[in-house]
């Protein structure tokens, strides 16, 4: 392991991130300026950025005579300990606001901001400083898709070695690999995702939104994070041209951003090809179509029209893992809250915003499962799968069942290891914590549900569902090969 290499990158990480903070310090000291003061979070953040950049810097003076190289073992390495290191010194503006932040709600709302998961510690955001809640917003999206990535799309003198940090970043995957040249990749994908940002910016403030709501609500709906200044979520507004802009940009968001770029450059035959969008798409039509019948007929104080301008916005927000809400859906129908359950874990598309499984590994699956049935009652029949017209190899075939199984074993350990820590909660509600923070999905059912927070949880289980959200962010293997010895011998 180069470690020189590691504190060199690490360095600059903290470095950019003192400089994202730095902006939500000048909004704060412009808002006192003009006597809008909610709180005053400026000395917090002027403590955090000057925590971060010292530590930046010292890190990045250590590694200064790194070699440019960069490895596989060094990349994971650097994208697992670079979110972690964020979601960290991400904290620092909430654990030195005046807001009461105790160390494991700071790191619980850091690292939910980072991943985009879009849980919560807050039980009244109109107490909380606006420049915090600007910080909250940032992080998400900035973590949308991936700081590594804008980091490798900035830093052009990572050379080859931004590749292997590039290959590990789960927002920057396209499920069949990503070209050759990475830095321009990473560019053009910053570009659509800023391009998008900016499009959704100007439509909120068209539909009558503030600029500050506008900024906020773009920061965590194309990074499909879900945090919102308000307690109410989306519903504050009462607006369907506002919920029905954000449900594009959530659909937009869980699309893979890979795939733009494949349109952008006139691959338009894609589309033809493309079996992951169209599932995904089919999938948000048919439940929401599925859930409105059963809120009519089950619940029948309102009619389709309502139910269906519920429904769509829950199941897009759900399914692309946004978790923003209009309706307190913990009290649909079982049906309806089943339905939403299973979209928590299937999530958005590969090379996405969005969190979950991913349908490419669904529609993988099942192909799978599908064989293996067939192989049952006919042995000597050799049947090809493809995914997106292309023909999947065996080592992506194991690697999609251990991933399922993997994920499945892990909502039941973490469910264990929760209901040990809360023994007061119910299954419902230990289950849901875990699936809402491993899936980055924000709102759960019973005691996690949309009208409630996770302030109430003891410090260790916070921190053990911090984790769960960065386990789930990186999927997996980018955080585990943390635990693994031979990683860190030297070579």
């Amino acid at each position: 392991m180069n470690f020189r290499l590691l504190s060199k990158i690490l360095g600059l990480v903290l470095l950019l991130l003192s400089g994202m903070m730095a902006l939500c310090l000048a909004f704060a000291i412009g808002a006192a300026y003009v006597g809008r003061r909610i709180g005053d979070a400026s000395w917090a953040f002027f403590l955090s950025i000057a925590i971060s950049f010292g530590v930046g810097g010292i890190l990045f003076l250590l590694g200064r005579r790194a070699g440019r190289e960069m490895l596989r073992k060094e990349g994971i390495a650097i994208v697992g300990l670079g979110w972690l290191v964020c979601g960290l010194f991400g904290a620092l503006p909430f654990l030195f606001s005046d807001s009461g932040f105790s160390p494991s709600e700071a790191v619980f709302e850091s690292i939910s901001g980072f991943t985009t998961t879009g849980a919560t510690v807050i039980t009244d955001l109109d107490e909380i400083p606006r420049s915090l809640i600007l910080w909250r917003a940032l992080t998400q999206w900035l973590g949308g898709l991936g700081i590594l990535v804008l980091f490798v799309a900035l830093l052009a003198s990572l050379g080859v070695g931004s590749k292997a940090l590039f290959r590990h970043e789960s927002s920057a995957k396209s499920g069949q690999g990503v070209q050759t040249r990475i830095h321009e990749v990473a560019v053009r994908l910053w570009l659509i995702y800023g391009g998008l940002s900016l499009l959704c910016c100007l439509g909120l403030i068209v539909l009558g939104t503030s600029v500050f709501d506008a900024i906020c609500h773009t920061f965590t709906a194309i990074s499909t994070g879900g945090f919102s200044p308000y307690n109410e979520s989306i519903a504050a507004f009462e607006s369907l041209g506002v919920e029905l802009w954000l449900t594009l940009f959530m659909m937009l968001g869980g699309i893979s951003f890979m795939f733009y770029a494949w349109l952008l450059r006139g691959r338009f035959e894609r589309w033809r090809r493309e079996e992951e969008v169209k599932a995904f798409l089919l999938l948000l039509l048919g439940c929401s179509l599925i859930v409105a019948v059963d809120l009519v007929l089950l619940k029948q104080d309102r009619s389709f029209a309502q139910a269906f301008r519920d429904s769509v916005f829950q199941v897009v927000s759900i399914m692309t893992t946004t978790g923003y809400v209009t309706a307190d859906f913990d009290q649909w129908p079982a049906f309806s809250r089943v339905v939403l359950l299973l979209l928590m874990g299937i999530g958005g598309c590969a090379g996405s915003t969005a969190g979950g499984i991913k349908v490419s590994r669904w529609l993988l699956f099942f192909k799978i499962t599908r064989l293996e049935i067939l192989t049952a009652f006919r042995p000597n029949q050799v049947v090809a799968i493809h995914l997106n017209r292309n023909l999947v190899g065996d080592s992506l075939k194991i690697q999609t069942v251990f991933f399922v199984a993997l994920a499945g074993v892990t909502v039941f350990i973490g469910t264990a290891l929760v209901s040990l820590l809360q023994p007061h909660l119910g299954i419902i509600s230990c289950f849901s914590s875990v699936v809402s923070t491993l899936f980055n999905i924000g709102p759960g059912f019973g005691a996690v549900g949309p009208t409630r927070t996770f302030a109430g949880f003891r410090p260790a289980t916070q921190l053990l569902l911090s984790f769960f959200m960065i386990l789930g962010r990186l999927e997996f293997f980018a955080v585990l090969v943390l635990f693994m010895p031979s990683l860190w011998r030297k070579y």
